[in-house]
């Protein structure tokens, strides 16, 4: 029975996530997510519109989303090919409310990409809804990543996981 998480929980399961990308540990990063797991991310210009009214940038279900992952760690992802360097940082990591054993975690970050001798800025904040599986693990069972810009001209595209 889940008892909440708390902020330190939280705080680690991001921060580890965090890393997880930055390494490009791609399968462990899909590996967190909960069987039904979900990775969003809503369009620039309209970062509150449903999925069913508006078209995602990423709109992943655990199976697309280890795909994704598998996909990019191929010498085949040109647009990824050689990696990019990454750099997560998470602030302002909050635990919002507890129902029926999933806790929505809310926080904010800015990836740093750098590759071909260009860095691009992604900030943006970030919707988590996360659970505890029977050995008491924290999985994430949808994130949902919601960028604060208001296109990507500047960064031209969306080639790694926010």
């Amino acid at each position: 029975m889940t008892m909440g998480i708390n902020r330190e929980g939280a705080e680690a399961l991001l921060y580890h996530e965090a890393e997880l990308l930055d390494q490009w540990k791609l399968r462990e990063w899909a590996a967190l997510f909960t069987e039904d797991g979900q990775y969003l991310i809503p369009p620039t210009d309209k970062p509150e519109g449903e999925p069913g009214e508006v078209l995602y940038l990423v709109y992943d279900d655990r199976h697309r989303l280890e795909q994704r992952a598998e996909r990019l760690l191929k010498k085949t992802a040109h647009a990824e090919y050689p990696r990019s360097r990454t750099r997560r940082l998470i602030s302002n990591v909050q635990v919002k409310e507890s129902t029926n054993g999933t806790t929505r975690i809310v926080c904010n970050f800015v990836v740093y990409r750098s590759r071909e001798d260009r860095v691009d800025v992604y900030p943006g904040h970030a919707v988590y809804d996360v659970k505890e599986d029977e050995g008491g693990n924290l999985r994430i069972s949808m994130k949902k990543a919601v960028l604060d810009t208001e296109t990507l001209r500047t960064q031209n595209k969306l080639s790694i996981i926010l």
